[in-house]
């Protein structure tokens, strides 16, 4: 009887190629996507480039595809999007972080291609293999020098106010979301895990859960107000407390603020210059003094009362995820469900901070199921504990 080794071997390379010719195929519409938002038209031309080198990269797979006896993926009507990850960074955070995370894909796709010429055991494909890495290396060597260079100055203002935007305005509230969401459902699960250690009556788990969920809610957007609006007293009361010094004595305050132009590398006659200038408007004056000494910033001031509504809205949807399930379910099932939704909410919340973060999405979402598990247990066995030495 004839071995069918020779033909798993071949569909086992088949796979393999046909997941390189997506790879390929992902890059390329990747950088197109990158390319349409670039706004300096030389870095938009690299971009352009790259994608075109994926495209003919996947080319070389798609042929080699056909000579083993495959079909042409390119002819099957296979849709490849542009990868989630990358485009979603440029759009949320900045470009340059999301060429970071190009970067690294390119670097993965070298060992993956290294790894693959020491086990698919063909040469020819060892060949292609050897060659795309090279080229994939030198991909990671372009997006680096474009991390690095600097572009147009319109085009380095535009994503230098976007990126301040992001990071002092919306990556302050994205993130306190992220946060709350993951203290709500980790809180409220260690609560549902302990009390159904002690009991599985579905009535007592739900009522106990909601408990903690609104508590939870409450707390942290009470914490959130709070400790906005003490960072908007405090910086109020150093600012007067600034003023006063300007209005006792305007020598000395000038002379601080000409020290402090002097050390980023002014001469001292630049920073008597430029100080004299910004003296003229006493605001400005005021601020600047203040940023310098202090390190306060009110543009980079959090909103209160938006910190407590992220807050309660977070936390609140968050605790929700463990309780949720036994509004259907009772019993050991009720509590096997809750448990697997709450560990797959913990994943998604951890995979998503790399949304902002250089970090793997799979890394990130796996040390928060992590700490997850380990809340839980600890809690069941709790739970279980008090069970029996109330019984």
């Amino acid at each position: 009887m004839p071995s069918d080794r020779p033909d798993r071997d071949r569909e086992k390379i088949l796979s393999t190629l046909e997941h390189n010719w997506r790879a390929e195929m992902e890059g390329a519409a990747t950088y197109r996507e990158l390319a349409s938002m670039e706004k300096d038209q030389r870095r938009k031309g690299l971009l352009l480039k790259l994608a075109e080198a994926e495209e003919r990269h996947a080319k070389k797979w798609a042929d080699r595809i056909v000579e083993l006896g495959g079909m042409d993926p390119a002819k099957m009507g296979i849709e490849v999007s542009p990868s989630r990850a990358i485009t979603l960074t440029a759009r949320v955070a900045d470009l340059e972080t999301a060429l970071r995370r190009a970067e690294a894909t390119e670097e993965e796709h070298v060992r993956q291609y290294e790894a693959q010429a020491r086990t698919l055991g063909d040469e020819s494909i060892g060949q292609i293999l050897h060659e795309l890495a090279q080229d994939e290396s030198a991909h990671a060597r372009t997006l680096t020098t474009m991390i690095a260079a600097k572009p147009e100055p319109q085009s380095r203002l535009d994503s230098i106010l976007h990126r301040e935007k992001w990071h002092g305005k919306t990556g302050s509230w994205i993130g306190d979301a992220i946060y709350g969401v993951n203290d709500g459902l980790t809180a409220v699960f260690g609560i549902v895990a302990g009390v159904a250690g002690y009991s599985s009556d579905a009535h007592f788990i739900v009522a106990a859960g909601l408990a903690g969920a609104i508590s939870s809610a409450l707390s942290m957007g009470a914490s959130a107000y709070l400790a906005n609006k003490a960072e908007r007293e405090v910086f109020e009361a150093e600012i007067a407390r600034e003023r006063k010094e300007i209005e006792e004595n305007p020598e000395e305050e000038r002379e601080e603020l000409e020290l402090f132009y002097q050390l980023k590398g002014f001469t001292e006659e630049e920073a008597r210059g430029v100080v004299e200038r910004m003296a003229q408007k006493p605001e400005q004056f005021l601020h600047t003094l203040a940023q310098e000494e202090l390190g306060l910033s009110e543009e980079r001031l959090p909103d209160p009362n938006l910190g407590a509504i992220v807050g309660i809205v977070s936390t609140g949807l968050g605790a929700l995820v463990p309780v949720v399930p036994f509004f259907f379910l009772v019993g050991t099932l009720g509590i096997a469900v809750s448990a697997v939704v709450s560990i797959l909410a913990h994943f998604a919340v951890g995979a998503s901070k790399s949304i902002v973060t250089l970090r793997s999405w799979w890394r990130s979402g796996m040390e928060m199921t992590g700490v997850a598990l380990i809340v839980a247990v600890v809690a069941y066995a709790l739970g279980a504990g008090l069970e029996r030495v109330l019984r």
